[in-house]
């Protein structure tokens, strides 16, 4: 199974590949979209969206897994954010593949066992768990990629759920 996990922003975009092969899980590919400063907004959010469906289309994902703004500190920006996550479903609905979103707290409790981790500890943890030797492109490259294990991990306990039942 391959995820691509995304971490939605309107100016940088991170985005991780994961593969999983039984137990095993793998590094595809991790990389950050870009859209220049300065630029208007629905040009930023074209440019991701063009750029996102052509990195689907070289990766070949089943699913996508988004992480949802995190609304906190600043609703403007958790709302430009949210913007940069529809541009992501969009480009998943076009591409046909699954959306699956997971709440910060979530990805992080997932990855590190703590829902407050730091960004540093979720890149660490996402290292360890990828038999990485270098630290991913950036931090929101990171973030996609704990977005992807999230997702990957969720869905191998949906389906021990669901053997389990009679």
């Amino acid at each position: 199974m391959r995820i691509i996990g995304v971490d939605p922003g309107t100016y940088n975009m991170g985005v991780g590949v994961v593969d999983a092969d039984g137990d095993m899980l793998s590094l595809a590919h991790a990389d950050v979209l870009k859209a220049a400063r300065g630029t208007p907004l629905s040009e930023r959010l074209g440019r991701l969206y063009a750029s996102l469906l052509d990195y689907i289309a070289v990766c070949e994902p089943a699913a996508m897994a988004i992480e949802e703004p995190f609304v906190a500190r600043n609703v403007r920006s958790a709302m430009a954010v949210g913007q940069a996550q529809a541009v992501a479903m969009i480009a998943a609905a076009a591409s046909g593949i699954d959306v699956h979103s997971y709440a910060p707290r979530e990805v992080k409790m997932a990855i590190t066992g703590f829902g407050g981790s730091s960004k540093e500890q979720v890149q660490e943890m996402v290292m360890v768990t990828l038999n990485m030797h270098a630290p991913p492109p950036s931090p929101d490259a990171s973030d996609a990629l704990a977005v992807a294990i999230c997702h990957i991990n969720a869905s191998r306990a949906q389906a021990l759920i669901a053997s389990e039942r009679p």
